[in-house]
């Protein structure tokens, strides 16, 4: 089962949003990207000049996961494992706060956080892939 999800962003190239295999669930990449392709947490001032919001991005990113995950009728309960991809480590303190108002350290997924040198946009700060565990019934 490959979900491409109408009322999210459609995948910048040949994938699904969410892929089941047996019963784990893997998510791609996620971004805080928009249908219309615009991005959560990117503003152009009156100058032409981007400024970014790593919390803001951070949310939308969660929020997008966990519309997928309920496409299929999972939640962010279900994950297991998160992989991070930041464009800069300064970052990694509001990363880090928005991410725990989803997950805690005591019941929330494995993670691993990185520092890339580019994401597929230049709007896209912070990119975030996850794998779930959702037994089919």
């Amino acid at each position: 089962m490959n979900t491409i999800l109408t009322d999210k962003a459609k995948p910048l190239g040949n994938y699904p949003h969410i892929k089941r295999v047996g019963d784990f669930l893997f998510i791609s990449g996620t971004s805080s990207r928009r249908p219309d392709d615009t991005h959560v947490g990117a503003i152009q001032d009156d100058e032409g000049v981007w400024q970014f919001d790593i919390r803001l991005q951070t949310e939308a990113v969660m929020k997008n996961i966990e519309g997928y995950l309920k496409s299929v009728g999972a939640d962010l309960s279900h994950v297991i494992d998160i992989t991070s991809f930041l464009m800069d480590m300064k970052d990694f303190p509001g990363y880090n706060e928005t991410y725990a108002k989803f997950f805690n350290k005591e019941s929330g997924p494995t993670r691993t956080t990185v520092a890339v040198h580019q994401l597929p946009h230049p709007n896209i700060i912070i990119e975030i892939k996850a794998l779930a565990y959702f037994p089919e019934k």
